[in-house]
């Protein structure tokens, strides 16, 4: 397997040069993930899910994490200290809105409007995400189309009390993630393995969007609103016709359901070898779609890896943990060797960023607002040093080759010339709880000793703290 090592890219005064003026630079995180979940007075679907023995590799849970919700004063100050422009972050929907209805709960407003006070008082712009997977577990979850209903009610709720300090809304993150980690494959909350009967949970999820920009925009935020999607490229592992069909199928049910019903207002047609998998949307409410088609000010793209796909079942195995339910798919993942890996065994393929720019230019064209890359990084195995620092170059490689990659794709002559690229936030600040993964895997910036909860800025940190300096100097 190819080394990764950090490239003249690397460097950070060439890359800030050429990120260009008003581009925006920031980081993100998640509520479940690092704000410690024992002090909320709700529940959501990932506290019962790692509750159960064997769901979460390492036998974690949301209980403490990285405890943000008491230290997010020293959060904010790294943030500021590192030099971005927004952070984006998620409201967790269990602390505002206990059991998913009713009035706002107090000392989850109590958090938000100090932590929002902190993030205005050192200038950072607030990216807030309205969900970011933690469904309250008194909901019937995403197979409940009232879901859809309650988190219209929430965002409406949400979007009056925090108006003043968001600077932009992202309704959901990653829909696609949920609807085949969640409901399709079983290896994330709620842990359902329906595989394609997990299909209704598309429609639902997009429905709340609708309704959740519809709430935004009656109670006249001045933020803009738009969604965050994954999307990865897809190509089949051979020239035959049946890896073909597969990869069309993987591109359809990771890709395009999520995105076409939001930008075109249609679901993708299937093709014919494909329809009978696709009978969910066979009879999509006209006017469903036209609350999930709202106009948006943005896009958020979350890009990660490509895929490659085969015909034929594949083994339960994944990062995140075992999936029997892979085993009655028509297709499967085909591991990438030409690339490095991360430590979650992802292929670090940084010109897979820019076609997944171009490819949503060539099936979106006009429809496609302004985009944002909400969440780009790599997990790695980063250890502190006898001297107290962490070094992580191969963080500062991937950064600086996927920033790279996206700035050359939308520039003339690129992959994605045309798109109107905004920002790009690096997942993430801090490393967090990953969710079935545990505390296996570090994403972040700052390292997080999980006993002590004592954060050290990285490597990566400081030479980031240097591009983003140099870019203001």
């Amino acid at each position: 397997m190819p080394a990764l090592t950090p490239p003249v890219t690397a460097d950070a005064l060439t890359l800030a040069h050429r990120i260009p003026p008003g581009f925006v630079m920031g980081t993100a995180t998640a509520a479940a993930q690092i704000e410690g979940m024992r002090t909320s007075a709700g529940r959501s679907v990932w506290d019962d899910f790692a509750a159960q023995p064997g769901h979460v590799l390492d036998g974690s849970d949301t209980s403490v994490t990285c405890d943000h919700v008491h230290r997010y004063a020293d959060d904010v100050a790294l943030m500021s200290e590192l030099g971005i422009d927004a952070y984006r972050f998620s409201f967790a929907w269990p602390r505002l809105q206990p059991g998913g209805t009713g009035a706002l709960d107090p000392s989850g407003v109590d958090f938000y409007d100090r932590m929002l006070d902190e993030l205005a008082a050192h200038g950072i712009a607030a990216f807030a995400t309205l969900y970011h997977w933690d469904t309250p577990s008194e909901l019937g979850g995403w197979l409940d189309r009232d879901t859809a209903l309650r988190f219209g009610d929430f965002a409406s709720l949400v979007g009056e009390r925090f108006a003043d300090r968001v600077s932009h809304w992202i309704t959901l993150n990653e829909p696609a993630t949920v609807t085949l980690n969640g409901y399709a494959l079983g290896i994330h909350a709620p842990g359902e393995a329906l595989l394609f009967d997990a299909l209704p949970t598309v429609h639902h999820q997009l429905l709340g969007h609708g309704l959740a920009v519809q709430a935004l925009r009656a109670a006249s935020v001045p933020g803009r609103i738009g969604i965050t999607n994954s999307h990865t490229p897809v190509q089949p592992a051979t020239e035959s016709a049946e890896d073909a069909v597969m990869a069309q199928l993987f591109d359809m049910v990771h890709n395009r359901v999520f995105a076409e019903p939001v930008l075109l207002g249609r679901y993708p047609d299937a093709p014919a070898e494909l329809e009978a998998m696709f009978g969910a949307f066979g009879n999509t409410d006209a006017a469903d779609l036209a609350t999930i088609h709202q106009p948006l000010d943005f896009y958020g793209l979350n890009y990660y890896m490509p895929s490659r796909i085969a015909a034929g079942p594949g083994s339960g195995d994944s990062p995140d943990g075992s999936a029997e339910a892979m085993s009655d798919l028509p297709f499967h993942l085909v591991d990438i060797d030409e690339y490095p890996r991360t430590g979650f065994g992802w292929p670090i393929a940084p010109e897979h960023l820019g076609t997944a720019l171009g490819e949503l230019r060539d099936r979106y064209g006009t429809a496609l607002p302004p985009v944002y890359i909400t969440e780009n990084g790599a997990s790695f195995a980063d250890d502190v040093a006898a001297d107290g620092t962490v070094h992580d170059p191969e963080r500062v490689a991937f950064i600086a080759q996927h920033l790279n990659a996206a700035l050359d794709a939308v520039s003339p002559g690129g992959v994605a010339e045309g798109v109107d690229l905004r920002g790009y936030f690096v997942w993430s600040l801090l490393d967090n709880w990953e969710w079935a993964a545990g505390f296996t895997q570090r994403f972040g910036l700052v390292h997080v000793d999980f006993d002590t909860l004592e954060r050290t800025p990285k490597s990566s940190f400081r030479w980031l703290r240097e591009v983003l300096a140099a870019r203001k100097a």
